[in-house]
Parts: C-alpha cells; sequence; structure tokens
C-alpha cells in the first residue's frame, strides 16, 4: 500500500501542473423539509440563523491542477495538494487561517489522546470491571436503480435510490435505536470536464491516507469492535451495492431521520412529504413525554458507540412493549412508523472547461490571517 502511494505521489509531482485541465461548477444545497425544519423556524422567532435555515447555499466550486476551492458568501475552502494545506476563510469577519495536513493529523492524535486520559481522571479508588460491550451493531446499505427518467440543467439523468440503515440493539436489554438515511440520486452519465473533479478527489484521497492513516487507526479499530462478527463481509456487500452508482450526480434528494420497523425511510420520489409536514412534525407535549423514556435507553446504547453512536442518541424506539400509557388524547392518533428529521436536496450545474483564474485559491486582498483555532476547544 505505501510503495502504491508513493508512486502516485512520485507521479503526480513529476507531471506538469499543465497535463490538468481547468474545471467549474456550482452545487446548490437547500433544507426542503423535516421535524428539524419545523422546529427551527419555530425558533427562527428569536434567532436570525435559524430563520434562514431553509435558504439556498451555493457553492462555486474550482479546480485547477492540485488545487480545489470551494466558495459560498459566508466561506472558502482552498485545497492546494502540493504544499499540503487546507485555507479557511471567512468572509463576514475578512479573516483566514490555513493548516497543515501534518497539524491536523497531530491535533487529531492530540484530541485523541486527551479523550483517553478523562476515563482514568474520573476513576474510583477501586474502579470496576468493565461490563462486557452487549451492543449489537448492524447496518445494510442497498441501491436500486429504478429506470425512471428525468431532465436536470439540459441533461438526461435516470434515478438510483441509495437507502442505508444502522441499528444498534442492546443484547441484554433488547432495546434498540436506528439511523435511517435515503438517497434519490438522478445521475448523468458523464459531464465532459467533470474527470478532473473525479481525479482530484482521488490525489486528495491519497495524500489523506499516507498522513492520517496511523492517527485514525485507532477510531477505525474501535469502530470494528462494535460491529458484530462477519461484518466484513457487510463491508464488501456495501462496496458492491455502492459500485452500482454510474455517473454524475446532478440532482440528490437525502432524507435522514429513524423508521419503527427497522425498514428503511421511503424515497422522494416515491413518498413526497406534505407541505405541512413542516409543521406537523413538530413533536406534541404528549409525544414528547412517550419519547423521553425510549431515547434515555438508546442514549445509553449511542453512549457506547462513541462519536458515531452519539448521531443516534435521539432515534432511539423500543422493541419490548412498555406499560400502557394513561389514556390521553394523543393516544387515540396513530404512532408514524418513519419519522424524517431532515429532507435536503442538492443540485449540481454551470458546469465549464474555461480557464480558472489563479485568484480564486487565494484569500482576498485585505483580509487577516489568524491563528489556527484548536479542534479540541471547538
Amino acid at each position: 500500500m505505501r510503495s502504491r502511494i508513493a508512486c502516485l505521489l512520485v507521479l503526480s509531482l513529476a507531471l506538469p501542473a499543465s497535463a490538468f485541465a481547468d474545471f467549474r461548477y456550482t452545487e446548490t444545497t437547500k433544507v426542503t423539509g423535516g421535524s428539524v425544519l419545523g422546529m427551527m423556524k419555530l425558533a427562527g422567532t428569536f434567532s436570525k440563523q435559524a430563520r434562514q435555515i431553509d435558504q439556498p447555499i451555493v457553492h462555486s466550486v474550482y479546480v485547477r491542477g492540485n488545487r480545489m476551492a470551494r466558495i459560498d458568501q459566508t466561506q472558502s475552502e482552498i485545497v492546494d495538494l502540493d504544499k499540503e494545506t487546507v485555507t479557511h476563510i471567512d468572509h463576514a469577519k475578512k479573516q483566514y487561517y490555513t493548516i497543515t495536513f501534518q497539524q491536523m493529523k497531530e491535533q487529531l492524535e492530540a484530541a485523541q489522546k486527551e479523550a483517553a486520559k478523562r476515563p482514568q481522571e474520573k476513576a474510583e479508588p477501586a474502579p470496576k470491571a468493565e461490563a462486557p460491550n452487549t451492543t449489537d451493531m448492524k447496518f445494510n446499505v442497498a441501491v436500486r436503480n429504478t429506470g425512471a427518467q428525468k431532465d436536470f440543467s439540459g441533461l438526461a439523468t435516470k434515478e438510483s435510490i441509495l437507502t442505508l440503515i444502522l441499528q444498534a440493539t442492546d443484547q441484554k436489554t433488547g432495546q434498540s435505536g436506528n439511523l435511517a438515511m435515503t438517497n434519490d440520486i438522478w445521475l448523468t452519465p458523464e459531464i465532459p470536464g467533470y474527470q478532473e473533479v473525479r481525479d482530484f478527489d482521488v490525489r486528495y484521497a491519497e495524500k489523506l491516507g499516507s498522513i492520517y492513516g496511523s492517527a485514525m487507526a485507532p477510531m477505525i479499530a474501535s469502530m470494528q469492535s462494535q460491529m458484530k462478527p462477519g461484518s466484513t463481509q457487510g463491508m464488501g456487500e456495501m462496496a458492491k451495492e455502492v459500485s452500482k452508482l454510474k455517473g454524475v450526480p446532478l440532482y440528490t434528494v437525502m432524507r435522514m431521520g429513524s423508521t419503527a420497523d427497522g425498514k428503511p425511510l421511503p424515497a422522494a420520489s416515491e413518498a413526497p412529504l406534505p407541505p405541512e409536514d413542516q409543521n406537523a412534525a413538530v413533536p406534541s407535549k404528549g409525544d414528547m413525554a412517550k419519547e423521553g423514556a425510549s431515547n434515555a435507553a438508546t442514549s445509553a446504547i449511542a453512549s457506547k458507540l462513541g462519536g458515531f453512536g452519539s448521531m443516534m442518541g435521539g432515534f432511539g424506539h423500543k422493541k419490548k412493549a412498555d406499560p400502557a400509557p394513561p389514556a390521553s388524547d394523543d393516544a387515540t392518533q396513530t404512532q408514524p412508523t418513519n419519522v424524517v428529521l431532515m429532507e435536503s436536496t442538492t443540485e449540481m450545474g454551470g458546469f465549464s472547461k474555461a480557464p480558472v483564474e489563479a485568484s480564486y485559491f487565494l484569500p482576498p486582498t485585505g483580509y487577516k490571517q489568524v491563528p489556527i483555532p484548536d479542534i479540541r476547544h471547538q
């Protein structure tokens, strides 16, 4: 593996910059539905940022040789593979900082060491033996090529639906929680020049792989330890499914939430969210009371899963039946089998092979350089 990375790096350094063609495109993302949108709109009475949650965010992406810039109205990110740096620009504050790949690795390693010390600092004089991990994690990924066709940005596309279910179950209590994600993806076979983006991503991944390999190993090992035996085969199945996605994703509708029956969330083309969903999805007091016990139990499971598991803390449900709750108006309502926390759309367009100006890869004149922030304190 190391020799392969070395060969790729030598090859990329040996090639002149003119060997790469310039390319640019735009990427527009917008939150379009889900209970999160409804709650944020409710919070918008007090927060300007919350009121703007459903406003589209347009990224302009520029590739020139070994540099890529992603620019929107509020911030920019510039990756330079030759210098091995990432520059973050804050347009509101008119300031920026540049961090090297090596500095990112060092911050990650320092954060992991600090996290490892915390349990020791809080340990009791006579610590109890760590209870065996009874959490069982399993996932299911599937891709369906529906055959449906539609035009976006003047280009013909075909629909593929990617679904993912990640479920954690405490084998001792039978309690479980799941995270569901469904991507409704419309792909076009090819866009002239877009290969420059793919090639850049490959070179970027190779750079990060050679630098971050040792730093990420403990995190990867921790996640693998949570998986049930045979999960390696599951990862292979995941790769096999994802390989069914062919082409460039011009339009994607992403849904994230949970399902009570463990089935995937329906795709946007199969079950559009009703217009009133943004407000109706805000839970009532009765719903919140019922979900409280379930979420508390699932949070205990999530705590065993580390960083990834924390995302599942609010997506819990119980497989075992609870005692019947006191009669209320809410009890007569049919509980939904799935909950869409957030739905967002991403559309690509503005494709061009026109030359990209060097100014896109530099901080604007007059911006102030500031110290690199410490990720441990963010």
